[in-house]
């Protein structure tokens, strides 16, 4: 088992990544100093009957209490209406104050457990156990916990972060093949913007990865992990810094949001919006042609999107480029690249953008 720890002060907590690690998520919990008694695992339909049962059993042999909370699979689920379904059911169930609530899935169940937990009686502990690439690597660290409006994606959300998180890089064994490669669009981000090796090493070895090696898998998890603890210690609340992480977001969210987080997974709307953040660098005279290219092509070898679709280019993702969190003063803060490893922000309003799309 190889650990990363975020090092946030008395909000410090440790990621473990390894094989097996369901079967033993009470021990951890144990040894994180919880106490016997109710546990609220939090899952969605479909990593509830995977993985539910063990999750469970588990729990209960090390002396707790638990019991599931079940939600529809599915970034359209991620709202307000489903938040209010899960509040009710932790309330049913008995949650206490020192009552863990274990986030068993992906971003969604992640970020609707974790909002429930930031606000339900002040505050619950959160335990993020990620079961899609895309969780493992980026949404179950750092803290971010929100869910969409329909004005816009994470508008409404908290900081909030987990006592510890739990990576067991064999559910990744189950996950639909388009899942996993979605969650290789952060993967690849992370390389792009903070790590040149990470990129390499994906360009010369993306057929192993995409083959599930678990050497390489949890190698690359671990980097990963460690790359955004380094960006959350820095700037835990993004208050600067930690803006870099939203590498082809802006655009991306505008994506999802367009299409009603129906026709694109979270990670292929990332990519589209990587795509174009390189683009828009290179013809700003931020990056060299090959940078953009290199952007391009690894994204596109993983199975990626990388080109805005046509009936979304114009005033559908304008609109959703107006509702950004990261607006401030009529312009979109936009993370451009300079080269592998080194971005910086641009500050582009409406008629700007435009001009590249």
């Amino acid at each position: 088992m190889e650990t990363v720890t975020v090092n946030l002060g008395p909000r410090s907590y440790p990621i473990f990544i390894g094989q097996h690690l369901l079967t033993e998520i009470g021990g951890l919990l144990r040894e994180r100093a919880f106490q016997a008694g109710r546990v609220a695992v939090v899952t969605d339909s479909i990593v509830g009957n995977l993985y539910r049962d063990t999750v469970v059993e588990a729990l209960t042999s090390a002396g707790f209490d638990p019991f599931v909370v079940e939600i529809p699979a599915g970034e359209e689920h991620k709202n307000l209406a489903w938040l209010a379904f899960l509040y009710d059911k932790l309330i049913d169930g008995r949650i206490e104050r020192r009552s863990p609530i274990v986030a068993l899935g992906g971003g969604v169940v992640g970020d609707l457990a974790g909002f429930a937990a930031a606000t339900l009686q002040r505050g619950v502990p959160f335990v993020q156990v990620p079961t899609t690439l895309l969780a493992q690597v980026d949404a179950s660290v750092g803290g971010k916990t929100a869910v969409n409006h329909p004005a816009g994606k994470n508008l409404v959300g908290a900081f909030y972060q987990p006592r510890l998180v739990v990576i067991d890089v064999d559910t990744l064994m189950t996950l639909p093949k388009r899942e996993f490669v979605a969650g290789l669009a952060e993967v690849i981000k992370y390389g792009v913007i903070l790590n040149a090796d990470l990129f390499t090493l994906l360009e010369e070895q993306l057929a192993r990865f995409l083959q599930l090696d678990s050497d390489l898998l949890t190698f690359v998890i671990k980097t990963c992990c460690q790359l955004k603890a380094l960006v959350v210690e820095e700037d835990e609340t993004e208050s600067d810094y930690r803006a870099i992480l939203n590498f082809g977001h802006t655009l991306g969210h505008a994506v999802e949001s367009a299409t009603e987080y129906k026709r694109f997974l979270h990670g292929e709307a990332v990519a589209i919006g990587m795509a174009f953040a390189s683009h828009l660098s290179h013809q700003r005279g931020l990056c060299s042609a090959t940078v953009e290219q290199r952007v391009r092509e690894l994204l596109k070898k993983a199975g990626l999107p990388v080109d805005i679709p046509k009936d979304l280019k114009g005033e559908y993702l304008l609109f959703g480029l107006t509702t950004d969190k990261k607006r401030a003063g009529g312009k979109v803060k936009f993370v451009c690249l300079e080269d592998f490893g080194k971005t910086r922000f641009e500050y582009l309003d409406m008629k700007e953008i435009g001009t590249y799309l």
